[in-house]
């Protein structure tokens, strides 16, 4: 991570931290106001869950994202390891999350195709699972 990256997730997590303590706060202080006894308990809980689902969503969305920006592939990284054009669609379609029968269906070619084209990337990465040829083709910086 850079600089930058580092700045915004540690602002943002202080402004969730603070999020927090301001609910604890203000939960402690109608603990001792009247308002608990107007409104049935079930209901301030619904309205603390959704507040912590929102929040959490923001700071969930916050950390993971991704810097938006236009990605230049290493091709060095592809043509040292020898990967050729097919073998990189099929791994552009692994890294959307796509099955082997999804990707066959988008290339025109069987599953047991794309199983191959797999082995091979396995082989040509040093890999042995999907999420391991994704994660280490993202290092090389071969997909975004």
């Amino acid at each position: 991570m850079g600089q930058g990256r580092d700045r915004t997730v540690k602002r943002t997590i202080i402004i969730y931290s603070l999020t927090v303590a301001v609910g604890a706060f203000l939960l402690q202080w109608l603990e001792y106001r009247y308002a608990v006894h107007v409104f049935s308990t079930e209901i301030y809980i619904v309205l603390i869950a959704l507040l912590f689902t929102a929040l959490g969503v923001w700071v969930g969305r916050r950390i993971a994202a991704r810097p938006r920006g236009s990605f230049d592939k290493n091709v060095r990284a592809i043509d040292y390891l020898g990967i050729s054009e097919r073998e990189y669609e099929v791994l552009e379609l692994l890294a959307k999350g796509h099955s082997n029968r999804e990707i066959g269906e988008q290339l025109f070619v069987s599953p047991n195709t794309v199983k191959t084209h797999l082995a091979h990337l396995y082989d040509k990465l040093e890999v042995a699972r999907r999420t391991q040829a994704v994660d280490r083709a993202r290092a090389l910086g071969m997909i975004p």
